[in-house]
Formats: structure tokens, sequence, C-alpha cells
């Protein structure tokens, strides 16, 4: 099976897995493949350009750091990833996680996630907090 970050639960993950409830711990213990994708990584530098998002470092060097050190794997976004936006209902207006959604419908990935307008979307999630 194959899973997809929402952009809150890898910056969750940052401090280890304690913020994740047993489930989502499970994913990153038991070897699963997991992907954060380009859209999360853009969205953590927009955040961080701006002032809402405090990292340790610089977004070119945290996250790769994270990705090696948890093993997650980068999804870069396609053509059919943003075409399959346009066939989405607008439960959610968040350009980042819309696309997100679209990656993991036309993926056929579990999305890890913590926020409930992405579990309007048929899709198959995995909620992610304690």
């Amino acid at each position: 099976m194959k899973f997809l970050l929402d952009t809150s639960i890898f910056i969750r993950i940052l401090d280890g897995f304690h913020e994740l409830n047993k489930q989502a711990q499970e994913v990153f213990t038991e070897g699963e493949e997991v992907y954060l994708s380009s859209a999360s990584a853009w969205e953590i530098v927009v955040k961080y350009g701006i002032g809402k998002l405090n990292l340790p470092r610089t977004p070119a060097q945290f996250i790769p750091e994270v990705l090696t050190k948890f093993a997650i794997r980068a999804l870069p976004i396609s053509l059919a990833h943003t075409l399959a936006v346009e066939a989405l209902p607008t439960h959610h207006k968040d350009p980042f996680d819309r696309i997100l959604i679209a990656q993991a419908q036309t993926e056929g990935m579990v999305l890890m996630t913590e926020d409930s307008e992405v579990t309007k979307y048929p899709l198959e999630t995995l909620w992610c907090r304690k």
C-alpha cells in the first residue's frame, strides 16, 4: 500500500511520531511506501517565506533531510494530477489540499491526514490525529 502525507502530517513527524495515532505510526515502522507531494514542499516553502511556518532550517535544507531520515519518497505533480483537480467537488477550497486529493485518487494512494474536509472526497484516508 502507498501512503501520501498531508502537509500537516509531514510537519508533525519532525519531532517524532508521538503526535500521530498508533495506526499512523505503524505506517512508518512497518516499512510502508510513504510519499511527500511536491505540492506539500511548495506549501512549506510558501508558508516559511511569509513567516507562517517556523522551521529549524530553510526548507531547501530541511525537507531533503526529513525525507531521508524517514525514508519518504518524493511525488512529483504530473499533468494528470493537475487535470484531475477539475473533477473534484468544491468541498475544500485550499489548492494545496485539492492537488493532494487529486494525486491520491489518481495514484491509488491512502492520504494520511487530520483534515476532516478531506474525508468528504471519495478516496481512502488514514486519520492520523490522536
